[in-house]
């Protein structure tokens, strides 16, 4: 189980930088290079893969230890998902914007 936290911790780390490095380069007017900051954050779908087995594990009862790591790396999966979202809707406003 933290072999996992740690496989989803990390996928999910380097996704949420790439939005974040989305947004910036929106904000300076490079939407081609803020798209492809996007579509790289999907190639960490490890992070994902992780996750997915660990709720695989549990829904075929296995009664796995849940701690504090599992509960951030759970954290860290939220918080790359909402940067994701995010990050699509700021480059779409920058562009329409004109940034």
């Amino acid at each position: 189980i933290q072999l996992q936290s740690f496989q989803i911790i990390s996928g999910v780390g380097c996704a949420r930088s790439c939005y974040i490095d989305a947004i910036h380069l929106a904000r300076d007017g490079k939407f081609e290079e803020a798209e492809a900051k996007i579509t790289e954050a999907s190639s960490h779908a490890e992070g994902h893969a992780a996750h997915g087995g660990l709720v695989q594990q549990t829904a075929a009862g296995e009664n796995l230890s849940i701690d504090l790591l599992v509960v951030h790396a759970e954290d860290q999966l939220m918080s790359a998902e909402g940067f994701g979202i995010l990050a699509k809707e700021f480059v779409d406003v920058y562009r329409k914007m004109g940034a």
